[in-house]
């Protein structure tokens, strides 16, 4: 199984309503995937797979695989960021 989390500044309402939309994605594709969110300033601590959050804070993890997203609430623009990425976890 693996880890995703979604960052966004405060991680309570933007990131939920995303890893909600990822949680929905991998069930259709039938991964199994434990999909969390934080706000920016905890995810440093976090062992995961994969950060799915905007371009502006995808700059400051630097360090992390880290994928951007357009949007956290469109589930098709989602898709079309995190998929591939997800997809070459589970290989």
């Amino acid at each position: 199984m693996i880890k995703i989390v979604t960052v966004c500044g405060n991680g309570i309402g933007s990131s939920l309503m995303c890893a909600m939309k990822i949680e929905e994605i991998c069930k259709e594709e039938g991964i199994e995937a434990d999909v969390t969110s934080s706000d920016f300033n905890s995810v440093a601590g976090k062992q995961v797979d994969l950060i799915v959050t905007i371009k502006q804070l995808a700059e400051q993890l630097t360090n992390y695989n880290v994928a951007e997203i357009r949007s956290y609430t469109n589930k098709r623009k989602i898709k079309e960021d995190v998929l591939e990425k997800i997809k070459e976890l589970t290989k």
